[in-house]
C-alpha cells in the first residue's frame, strides 16, 4: 500500500489529503485569513505560512514524512508541456520561484512539497500531474486569424484528464484509445476535444468559448475594439481586465456569480431564465464544434465541474447534444484524486514518469 500526501493550494485556502493507494483517508481544506494573504506582496511570500499549514497537518494526524511514499503537488504555471506525471526537481522549483509568467497559488505546491521531501530519510519523490499549461494542440488549432496572435492551450487539464480516465474505465475501454469531448463547467468553462489521450484543441477559458459565471468568453471583435478605444481613458488596464474576467458572464447580466442563485432568479424572471439558457446554449455550441473536430467519432461527451451539479443546467445542455453521442456526467472537481492517482501510476510504473527538462520541453 502506497501512502501519498496531496497538496493543492488555492487563492485563499490550501487543500490537503492523505491517500492510501486510491482511497482518500484524510482530507482538510485550510482557510487563510485575508490579512495573511494581503501581507504578502508575491505568491512566493506566502511560502512560510503555507508550508507550516502542511507541517501542522502532518503533526495533527501523527504522520511522519518517512511514512510517505510520495507527495503529489498541484502543477503551477509552467511552460507548455505534454500531459502526464512529472517528477519535480530543482530546476522546476527554481522556475516556479523566479520565472513563471503568472502569479498563481498553484505555483507554491511543488515548492512546498520539494522542501518537505528534503526532510525524508529515503529520498521521497515529488510529482505533479497535468498542470494547466498542458499543450497537445494539433498545428491547425494554434492558428487564430492573424499571425501576431497564436492560440494557446490553457485549460482545466487536471480535472478534465482524470474524469476522462474515469469515463474510459466506466466504458471498459483503454484511456489512450478513447475520443472524448469534455466540458469543465466552473468559474471558467473549458470545452476540449481529446483524441486518444491527447487534448488536441480546447478553448482558453479566460478569453474564448462560452461565457461562464464571471468570464465573458468570446466577444464580438468589432464592437469590442470600439468599446476599448471609446473607454481607454476612463478605464485602467486592470479595470478592463476585470470587466472580462471577474465581472463578466452571469455576474455582468444578473449581478451574481452563483448558478444556484441565477436559477432561483430564473424561476420568476424571464430575463434571468434567458441568460442561464444562453450560457447552456453557448456550451452546447462549443461541444458541437469540438465533436466536429473529432469527425463525430466520439466515445462520449463528458460534463464535469461545479455547474454539473445542477440537473436543470445539465439537461439544458443535453437536450441539444444527446444525439451526438453518450453523455456522461461527473459533477464537481476531482483534482485531489487526479493528483493522487497520477502519483500512484508513477509509483506502480503503470506509465512513464516524465522528467522536467526546462522551458523548451515540447
Amino acid at each position: 500500500m502506497y501512502k501519498i500526501l496531496v497538496i493543492n493550494p488555492g487563492a485563499t485556502s490550501t487543500k490537503l489529503s492523505l491517500f492510501e493507494d486510491e482511497k482518500e483517508v484524510i482530507s482538510e481544506s485550510i482557510e487563510h485569513s485575508v490579512s495573511e494573504i494581503e501581507n504578502c506582496k508575491t505568491i512566493m511570500d506566502q511560502l512560510p505560512f503555507r508550508k507550516k499549514c502542511v507541517e501542522d497537518f502532518l503533526k495533527r494526524y501523527n504522520i511522519s514524512i518517512n511514512e510517505l511514499d510520495a507527495i503529489a503537488a498541484r502543477g503551477g504555471i509552467l511552460p507548455p508541456m505534454k500531459s502526464g506525471t512529472y517528477q519535480v526537481n530543482e530546476d522546476m522549483v527554481n522556475y516556479l520561484k523566479t520565472k513563471t509568467r503568472v502569479e498563481h497559488a498553484s505555483n507554491l505546491a511543488a515548492v512546498i512539497a520539494f522542501e518537505l521531501s528534503k526532510n525524508s530519510s529515503k529520498g521521497l519523490p515529488v510529482f505533479i500531474t497535468d498542470p494547466i499549461s498542458v499543450d497537445e494542440f494539433i498545428p491547425e488549432a494554434r492558428i487564430s486569424g492573424i499571425p501576431q496572435l497564436e492560440r494557446h492551450s490553457l485549460f482545466h487539464a487536471l480535472n478534465m484528464k482524470i474524469v476522462a480516465r474515469f469515463a474510459a474505465k466506466e466504458l471498459n475501454k483503454e484511456y489512450e484509445k478513447c475520443n472524448f469531448v469534455i466540458a469543465h463547467l466552473g468559474g471558467g468553462i473549458s470545452v476540449g476535444a481529446q483524441r486518444k489521450g491527447l487534448m488536441i484543441d480546447v478553448n482558453n477559458a479566460t478569453d474564448e468559448g462560452p461565457f461562464s459565471s464571471q468570464r465573458t468568453g468570446e466577444l464580438p471583435m468589432g464592437d469590442l475594439a470600439k468599446w476599448i478605444f471609446k473607454n481607454m481613458h476612463s478605464y485602467s488596464k486592470n479595470d478592463v481586465k476585470s470587466t472580462f474576467v471577474g465581472k463578466g458572464g452571469l455576474f455582468a447580466y444578473l449581478k451574481t456569480a452563483s448558478l444556484k442563485d441565477a436559477l432561483k432568479l430564473a424561476e420568476k424572471d424571464e430575463y434571468a431564465k434567458l441568460i442561464v439558457e444562453a450560457m447552456a446554449y453557448q456550451v452546447s455550441k462549443e461541444i458541437g464544434g469540438m465533436a466536429a473536430i473529432l469527425g463525430g467519432d466520439l466515445d462520449a461527451i463528458i460534463l464535469t465541474g461545479g455547474m454539473a451539479h445542477s440537473d436543470y443546467f445539465v439537461e439544458l445542455i443535453k437536450r441539444r447534444i444527446d444525439k451526438l453521442g453518450v453523455v456522461m456526467v461527473y459533477p464537481g472537481a476531482y483534482e485531489m484524486e487526479g493528483l493522487a492517482l497520477g502519483a500512484l501510476r508513477a509509483l506502480e510504473q503503470l506509465e512513464d514518469t516524465k522528467i522536467w527538462e526546462g522551458e523548451n520541453i515540447l
